[in-house]
Formats: structure tokens, sequence, C-alpha cells
């Protein structure tokens, strides 16, 4: 059966989106989620990598879209880059109880990028895919343990039903290029992000898990420029083929002159021809 398809962008809030770059002329801030929405079916929600977000943020995000659209999570750097997944059982439980599970059915996949000093390092990894939550109700014990950075009124623990949880990974060293790596994120059930950098990094193409999650960072350099009407046919190509059997997420942050959600909403169009 084929799977479900999501395009989107790597965020929404850039000022150089604004006075009709994308957003029209005269749209308030507060509303610009919800016009990026009626035109896309999901969005990475990046803010979360930056530091831990609220409750009432989740709520507002969930609200402002419709019932179908679905959210990516991006892990938090803390764990990431800083910690680089080590000890990292407080800042999980953290980062699951700052408000994510309030997205409740608009949670999609998360989201796990590492920085580009981090190699491939096998039991680490194994370890962190470990501690990992593959269930809402999981997430949600996981919360529970939160420390004083997060106080109760600023936690969210509760989840309204039990669902499944994806995690995908994103490297960016050149070590991962081995079939040990694929291997690994197949017994875990993790996905690899296939990320088209513009030959920055390393670029992995295996579909190691139930779903698909691709990232486009941009053409020519690293978040600049838009994807040719070529490219994005081959692109398109690519998303049908995996599609046959996965589910398919794929994020465009091309994000200089507000090239990401234009060429989402091309990439959907491609894809809805047919």
């Amino acid at each position: 059966m084929a799977g479900q398809v999501r395009i989107g962008t790597s965020g929404w809030v850039y000022p150089h989106w604004r006075r009709g770059a994308f957003y029209p002329e005269g749209l308030v801030r507060r509303r610009e989620l919800e016009h990026l929405s009626r035109l896309v079916g999901s969005v990475e929600l990046n803010g979360s990598f930056y530091s831990l977000q609220r409750p009432s943020s989740y709520l507002a995000w969930a609200a402002q879209t419709p019932a179908d659209f679905v959210f990516a999570v991006k892990g938090g750097r803390f764990i990431t880059h800083l910690k680089q997944l080590r000890d990292v059982e407080t800042p999980l439980a953290n980062f699951f109880a700052s408000g994510i599970l309030a997205l409740e059915e608009k949670l999609g996949p998360f989201l796990w990028q590492l920085p580009p000093r981090t190699a491939h390092d096998p039991d680490r990894l194994a370890t962190f895919f470990d501690l990992l939550p593959r269930t809402t109700r999981e997430a949600a014990k996981l919360a529970e343990h939160h420390d004083e950075r997060l106080p109760e009124e600023r936690s969210w623990t509760t989840t309204e039903a039990d669902r499944p949880l994806r995690h995908a990974l994103e490297v960016r060293h050149p070590s991962f290029a081995r079939p040990e790596f694929l291997d690994l994120l197949r017994a875990h059930g993790i996905g690899l992000v296939v990320s088209h950098s513009a030959g920055t990094y390393p670029y992995l193409e295996d579909v190691t898990a139930d779903f698909a999650y691709l990232r486009l960072h941009g053409n020519q350099a690293l978040y600049h420029g838009s994807y040719t009407d070529a490219g994005l046919d081959a692109w398109a190509r690519k998303v049908r083929g995996w599609s046959a059997d996965h589910d398919v997420y794929a994020y465009f942050d091309n994000d200089t002159d507000a090239a990401a959600p234009h060429d989402a909403i091309r990439l959907a169009a491609r894809l809805a021809d047919g």
C-alpha cells in the first residue's frame, strides 16, 4: 500500500519571507504559521532545537493549523551538539516534558541532527537509540523524570492516546558512510535523513525504517538557491519511489530569499499531478 507524503519547510519564522516575498503584505506575524499550513502539509518545528519551548506554544501552534497537519520536531541541540548524545537521560526527559506531547495527533517524526564534528560511534548511537521513546505513552513516562529546569507549571507529561513515535537521524561527518551504520539504524528502526546540502555534507540515500525523511538544504549552496524545475522533477521521482511502500516526509531548508516555501509548493504540485 502506498505511503503518505508530507511536504513542507524547515521552520516558518523568517523575516526575509515577509513583505510579499512569501507572506502577503500586511500579514501579522502571529498568523504566519496559519498561512503556511494552508499551502503545505507539514513543517519542521525548529525552535525546539534552540531551547525548550512551552506547552502553551505547542498548543497554539496546533490550534493554528488544519486538522490533518503534522509537525516534525527537531531534537534539542543541548542533546545533540553540546552533550553529543552522552548522558542524556535527563535532558531527554526535559525535552519530552516541554510540551511536545500537547501536539497529540499532529505530532510527526523527531529529527535528531548531529554536528559535523560528531563521528560514527556505534556504541554511543545504540545507547541513545535505546533511550528514545517509541510511543507517546513511553514519552509521557520519560517526561515525568524531568528536573528543576522545567517547573510543574511549564511541563506537560500526559497524552490523550498512545500513538507510535518515529525518529530520524541526520549525520554530517564522513565516517557515517559505511554499511555498519545503516545496519544499526535498521536494527533500531531509526530513519536515515537523506540530506541534500549542495555537497557540503555527505549524501546518503538509504531508507532504513518504515518511513523516508528528506531535507533539501539548498540547490547551489547551503540554505541558498531555488531548486530548478529539472531538480524538482528528479526529487519528485525519488519521493514517488519511496512512497510506494513508505511514508515520506520532505522539508526544504533553503530559506534564503524565501525559496523554501515556494519550492515546497512546487514539489507538492508535481506529486499531486502523479
